[in-house]
């Protein structure tokens, strides 16, 4: 430092230690930045300043010095004016660190902006641009963000886009920021250009996140908005390009290019596009988008053309401009459902539905009509069709035919049937609809001829189900060829020739149940009985069961409707036939039959034993049904005694449930028979497969039987049944819920008391069940007298007097859980015994005495 520059400085006391170490470290920053720490708290604002600035002298090339010099000056700028002094000498601090800090970033920044913030644009481009040469290239990306936003701040355009061009060269995946700019400030035509390069570049990655399919929609629609503005590019061959790239915005594409033409005024060239989009597109979608926007086009051309026309007054070409574009409209919307057919028929030419759809759509129109069947007939592939391809060539001859033109007509049956169809059906209905032609026009012998070639078989052997043969090789062994040759010989002609196609059909084994039974109906109408039951017999070898079935039944009755008893042993042998094997679900009507004929031809025992084995041989569902017809058959041939055994047998074979019913009916048969023992027998068989807790209705008759037949040990007989019954059946419970529970070991102490108490209750069960036998077993006593059930109390006398063992049978049903009510709701004791039975009673015990 000289000694003149040393006069300006003003020393202060405390400024003498940090001197006396500087000059003992001048090289020293930590000493220089304490010095100047203590001179910022000094009220001379340049006090500072001047530290910093012999500081910078000692270390020029510090950057902590030079930095925080520069950021102090900026804080002293603040708030002051920007023509101010400060700001120009701050300006050449900066420049003064540039020449030892130019390749820090950190002092180019700083600089650019506060040049930027005084508002000296040029300078500050140019410093920016210094930047950029100073610092080395991976620097770079510091200053571009700042000169960016900095040049976007200003309209300078021109200046704008050569900066971006150049950060581009840096940095190109930021070029939708360039994009976006060019947009803001309308250079539409360099961003059509700079958006076509991102698409066509395969390597481009969106930092935006946007598919090239997104990038291509925004420039459809740059380009095709702006038609005067984008002129570098060829907006056709794009747009072309796109509809052939992206296929799912095939209708957006088409509308983009044709609102290019209409916003450049090339009306008729946007026209053409339109047309040319509905007669391309094969989705639903894409025909509703550009018809639409047709239709809004159309309309929007007639509503301007009428709006200039009124306000200028209308002048001829524009009336015939009008007319043309209304005309235009019209035969738009006509033609409408014609174009949309042709879009289905476009996504499957193979669709017979939309093909006959398209042929009502021009009617009254003949030749377009048969423009649309020779195109259906001609594109329509049968192995792939969706519906049925024949029916196109059948519609096509019956036009001609509703045109009385039979012979063009047969010439299109002629080609039908030689195509080669997918199934033999399509072919045959083929046939069919010829000869029904035939029919129609009364032709009956051109019928019979066609249906005679159709079934012609071919020189060698075919099987119908060979899909590498044709059709046509395959079509004699049709069902439905052979059924309408069938119904036009028995129409139209003889018996002869009717058998004989009948006998063919079922020789092909061919042959449905129906078809046999219409041939047996055939032969009966003509008398030809026999021949008709042979006809049942082959149709019967050639079916099994259950398709047989409809045979088997029509056979044997009108066998047996035609011979009766005539040839009893055929039809025995006949019936024996159609059992054998027959399953268990069809015996019943084939057994019910048989019988019928036994006992209307044949003899009483032979239809019992028919009776019998039908009752083994149906279901189980069944059986009730069929003894039931068995005893009845039983009793009206040989009386009621002999349906015992039948009775017998059907209880031990039925289910409880009709076992039950089955022994109450027995019980009341021999109950009327006056077999009362044998009814009481019945009754205790029984007793045995009814709980008295859900069976009370058979309880009940069997103590309304008693009541009436019985006497006092009868009714202790009937109690005591009951009681070990019901013993049994909750033993039986019990046993089962101790085993469920036992047979799994007890988790835990819960389980195992409550295994313990199941326990208990068993063995409680047991012990009332022997008590209850035992005091069954004992006698009654002597004492006990019955008493008629109309006497009072004074007609009783002495022996009136309250007997302790008087059975009472509602305490007794009511103690086994039971609720009942008699019918004048009173208790019935032995008191109910007829007098006729009270009095044999009462001469016994005379007798005893």
């Amino acid at each position: 430092m000289s000694k003149s520059e040393d006069k300006d400085i003003f020393f202060e006391d405390s400024d003498l230690a940090y001197e006396e170490e500087i000059l003992r470290n001048p090289f020293s920053v930590k000493c220089w930045l304490r010095y100047i720490q203590q001179k910022k708290s000094s009220p001379n604002i340049d006090a500072a300043n001047i530290v910093y600035e012999r500081a910078l002298k000692e270390l020029p090339g510090s950057y902590k010095l030079w930095y925080n010099y520069l950021k102090g000056l900026r804080q002293q700028a603040k708030g002051k004016c920007i023509n101010d002094r400060i700001y120009e000498d701050i300006n050449n601090a900066f420049e003064r660190s540039l020449v030892f800090m130019h390749k820090m970033p950190r002092i180019w920044i700083d600089y650019c902006q506060f040049l930027v913030d005084q508002g000296k644009i040029t300078r500050s481009r140019r410093t920016f641009d210094r930047a950029l040469r100073a610092l080395p290239i991976t620097q770079h990306h510091r200053i571009w963000p700042a000169y960016l936003k900095f040049v976007s701040k200003y309209e300078l355009p021109e200046t704008a886009v050569r900066v971006y061009r150049r950060h581009l060269q840096l940095q190109p995946e930021k070029a939708e920021d360039f994009l976006t700019y060019l947009m803001k400030i309308h250079k539409l035509d360099e961003a059509a250009i700079r958006l076509a390069s991102l698409i066509n570049d395969e390597n481009f990655v969106s930092k935006e996140g946007k598919s090239k399919h997104t990038l291509w929609n925004e420039l459809c629609e740059l380009i095709s908005k702006n038609p005067d503005k984008v002129t570098s590019l060829k907006v056709d061959a794009i747009i072309r390009q796109g509809l052939k790239k992206f296929t799912d915005q095939i209708g957006l594409l088409w509308n983009s290019l044709a609102d290019y033409y209409t916003r450049a005024g090339l009306f008729d060239k946007a026209c053409d596009v339109y047309e040319e989009a509905i007669e391309t597109v094969i989705t639903v979608r894409d025909f509703t988008q550009v018809f639409d926007a047709y239709a809004q086009f159309s309309e929007t051309l007639i509503s301007t053309k009428m709006e200039s026309t009124a306000d200028t007054g209308p002048t001829d070409d524009d009336d015939v401009e009008l007319e043309l574009g209304l005309a235009r409209l019209e035969d738009l919307m006509e033609r409408r459902p014609l174009l949309l057919n042709s879009v289905l028929l476009r996504q499957n030419p193979h669709n017979v539905l939309e093909w006959h759809k398209r042929v009502k759509l021009y009617e009254g129109k003949p030749t377009e009509i048969i423009n649309t069947f020779t195109e259906a007939v001609q594109t329509v592939d049968p192995k792939v069709a969706t519906g049925k391809p024949h029916t196109l060539w059948v519609e096509f001859a019956k036009f001609y035919e509703t045109a009385n033109q039979l012979k063009d007509a047969r010439v299109i049956f002629e080609k039908a049937v030689e195509v080669n169809y997918k199934y033999v059906d399509d072919l045959a209905a083929v046939w069919c609809e010829w000869a029904e032609m035939e029919l129609r026009h009364d032709l009956f012998d051109e019928a019979l001829k066609l249906m005679q070639r159709a079934v012609t078989p071919p020189a060698r052997k075919v099987d119908y189900h060979d899909q590498s043969e044709t059709v046509q090789a395959r079509l004699h062994k049709s069902l439905k060829l052979w059924s309408m040759y069938a119904d036009l010989e028995e129409s139209f002609g003889t018996f002869k020739a009717t058998k004989a196609v009948y006998d063919r059909i079922i020789d092909l084994r061919i042959a449905t149940p129906l078809i046999v039974l219409n041939f047996g109906v055939f032969l009966e109408e003509s008398n030809y009985f026999e021949e008709a039951f042979k006809a049942y017999e082959k149709g019967i070898a050639l079916f099994r069961w259950p398709n047989v079935y409809d045979l088997w039944s029509t056979y044997l009755t009108k066998f047996i409707d035609r011979y009766g008893g005539k040839k009893l042993e055929r039809a025995r042998d006949l019936f024996e036939q159609c059992l054998d094997g027959c399953p268990e679900q069809f015996v019943k009507a084939i057994y019910l039959l048989y019988a019928k004929l036994e006992e209307e031809h044949g003899l009483a025992r032979h239809a019992m034993a028919v009776y019998e084995r039908a009752c083994e041989a149906v279901p189980q569902a069944e059986r009730y049904e069929i003894y039931n017809i068995y005893i009845k058959r039983a009793a009206e041939i040989y009386g009621v005694t002999h349906t015992r055994a039948i009775y017998e047998k059907s209880i031990e074979a039925l289910p409880e449930d009709q076992a039950r019913q089955m022994c109450m009916r027995f019980a009341d048969l021999e109950t009327k028979l006056g077999e009362i023992d044998r009814a009481r027998a019945v009754y205790a068989h029984c007793s045995q497969i009814c709980d008295p807790r859900s069976q009370v209705v058979f309880w009940d008759s069997w103590k309304k039987f008693e009541v009436k037949h019985g006497n006092e040990d009868t009714v202790r007989e009937m109690l005591r049944i009951k009681r070990s019954v019901q013993a049994t059946y909750n033993t039986q419970v019990n046993f089962m819920a101790t085993k469920v529970l036992t047979t799994q070991a007890p988790a835990n102490e819960m389980e195992r008391l409550e295994q313990q108490a199941m326990e208990n209750v068993d063995n409680m069960e047991m012990e009332k069940q022997t008590q209850l036998e035992e005091a069954t077993k004992k006698p009654a006593d002597k004492g006990i007298s019955f008493v008629r059930s109309g006497t009072t109390t004074e007609e009783q006398g002495p022996t009136a007097a309250a007997n302790p063992d008087e059975i009472n049978l509602d305490a007794d049903y009511s103690s086994s859980g039971e609720d009942e009510e008699t019918e004048d709701k009173s208790e019935i004791g032995l008191q109910a015994i007829p007098s006729k039975v009270y009095g044999g009673l009462k001469n016994e015990e005379e007798d005893d005495e």
